[in-house]
Order: C-alpha cells, then sequence, then structure tokens
C-alpha cells in the first residue's frame, strides 16, 4: 500500500514498459557478450545491440508492450484507475466483490481465487448496473486479494457483508461484449461510458 498526496493507493499495476525493456536489453546483451566473448571479436559482436536498438520500436514497443498498454492499474480508496479513465467506486457493487471474497470465487468462472496461477488474466469489475468490465492483471490473484479485502471493510466487515448479500437483491454481473474483431481499440471504447 502506498500513499500518493493524500489519496491511499491500495494497488498498482505498471504497463510494463521498463520490465520489457530491461528484458530486452538482458537479452541482446547476453548476446553480445557470448558472440564477442565465445565466438567472435568484442568489435564483431556489437552487431548485437545495435539489432536490438533496430528492433526495439518495431517489435519490442509495437508488439510487445504496445498490445498491453492498457495493465496499467491503479486501484485507490476512492476510484479504480486504468490508464487515464477513472471508475469511482460509487459504480462498482463492492457487496458482490465483498461476498465473492468471501466465498472465495471470482465473477469470471468458478476456479477458487487463491489457485489462479501467476500469468496474464482478466479480472471482472462488477458494476452496479448489472455490467463487468475486465481489466488484465499480470499477478490477478494479488489484485483479487487487496480489492476482496478493501469490500469487505467498505461494506462493514464479513457479518454484514453476509447480512446483506442474504438480504439484498441485485443483478448479476454479466461481462462487457467485446468489439468486433474489425476495431482495432478491442473493447476499450466500448468501456468508456464506464468511466467518468
Amino acid at each position: 500500500m502506498a500513499m500518493t498526496g493524500k489519496r491511499r493507493v491500495l494497488y498498482r499495476q505498471g504497463s510494463g514498459f521498463w520490465r520489457m525493456t530491461a528484458k530486452w536489453v538482458v537479452v541482446f546483451g547476453a548476446l553480445y557478450l557470448l558472440d564477442g566473448g565465445l565466438l567472435r571479436s568484442w568489435g564483431d559482436a556489437l552487431v548485437w545491440p545495435m539489432i536490438g536498438i533496430l528492433l526495439w520500436v518495431p517489435f519490442g514497443i509495437g508488439v510487445v508492450w504496445y498490445p498491453r498498454k492498457d495493465q496499467q492499474v491503479t486501484l485507490a480508496a476512492h476510484e479504480l484507475r486504468v490508464r487515464r479513465k477513472r471508475l469511482p467506486m460509487e459504480k462498482v457493487n463492492l457487496l458482490h466483490v465483498a461476498r465473492l471474497w468471501l466465498e472465495g470465487r471470482s465473477t469470471a468462472d468458478g476456479q477458487p481465487v487463491l489457485d489462479w496461477a501467476r500469468f496474464d488474466r482478466v479480472v471482472w469489475v462488477p458494476l452496479r448496473d448489472g455490467r463487468a468490465f475486465g481489466v488484465e492483471f499480470r499477478d490477478p490473484a494479488a489484485f483479487a486479494k487487496v480489492f476482496g479485502a478493501f469490500a469487505v471493510a467498505a461494506c462493514g466487515g464479513p457479518d454484514i457483508v453476509r447480512a446483506r448479500a442474504a438480504a439484498e437483491t441485485y443483478p448479476d454481473p454479466v461481462p462487457m461484449r467485446a468489439r468486433p474483431a474489425s476495431h482495432d481499440d478491442g473493447s476499450w471504447l466500448d468501456l468508456l461510458d464506464v468511466f467518468d
């Protein structure tokens, strides 16, 4: 947990740009060291850093990082921010989040949250109007743990969550329909009306 000014940040996930760049440097740096130290001269091995630099923009940024740029997410006590778009917590069905967390389930499937492996996975955030939109995380279980604990606390604790869940009715969240494949932006534009 971190503090940003007066705003409490519960969870933050970067876009992965610097991680991708670091991996790029490690791969082509290792090729440079292997080629220069074992195969050819250091001068001849300079071709590998040059190739890495030339391929970094079209492939490193364009192919590897750009499709995942929307993974930049910040969860605060008052909003969920995906890149520059903000979703106020007033629009999120925190009772549903808290109930699922206490039951160890997720909106997307029946697999227990704690069994989620650490790889890219979409976590569905339920809204009060019955919709749910997906946010992709590199460590979805870590986000679900933080979000679930926050939702339980915001709703008054486990006992109150169970009592409210038994008494209140609300529509089951339905994942928002993705745009047709012909649109390059995927489903992002369909989600704009969710955010302020």
